[in-house]
């Protein structure tokens, strides 16, 4: 070992020395102790953090279920229509009215069950508000029955079969159902 090195070296040493005698002349056992106590405690919940992983901002979520398998975006007439996941009834976009407005001479529902559904098109998920069209009768051109997270009728919020027309102030008579964007789903 070289001169220069033994006294770097225990200059190093020297230095060190004086920081934990520092440190051990403030603190006690016992508060040593209760820091490390508490670091070991606290360890496990450091996996509980939020993580940040660049692979998954790229990776789109993979369909959910059998109708999101098949789901398009291009016509709004057809049952698998990506909206439609969780539609029962007719479609008001073959009623004359649009996949978020009621055709004229009816009136849309103050109340709506919801659905999440999967949008090919751009790989997300939204929250969908199926409204009924009430005050004419039914259309019946193109009648769906999709139940993708569809609930008992205790859970009405989420329950398709439900003619959701009272309280209109129109007539309860059921034309057809709307599917509007309420947005993305978490």
């Amino acid at each position: 070992m070289l001169p220069s090195e033994k006294k770097q070296g225990s200059m190093l040493d020297r230095l060190t020395e004086s920081v934990l005698r520092r440190i051990a002349g403030r603190t006690s056992r016992r508060d040593v102790l209760t820091k490390v106590g508490g670091a070991v405690a606290a360890a496990p919940a450091f996996m509980l953090l939020p993580v940040s992983r660049a692979d998954a901002a790229t990776a789109k979520p993979r369909p959910q279920s059998p109708f999101a398998a098949k789901a398009q975006a291009k016509d709004d007439l057809a049952c698998d229509y990506w909206r439609y996941c969780a539609i029962d009834g007719n479609l008001c976009t073959s009623c004359g009215g649009g996949t978020h407005t009621c055709p004229p001479g009816t009136a849309p529902s103050p109340t709506s069950w919801i659905g999440s559904c999967y949008n090919p098109q751009d790989g997300n998920s939204y929250m969908i508000a199926y409204r009924d069209c009430c005050g004419q009768d039914s259309c019946n051109e193109v009648t769906c029955l999709n139940t993708d997270g569809d609930q008992p009728s205790y859970r009405p919020m989420a329950n398709n079969d439900i003619i959701w027309c009272f309280g209109t102030g129109t007539s309860e008579m059921y034309n057809c159902s709307t599917a509007a964007v309420v947005g993305k789903a978490s």
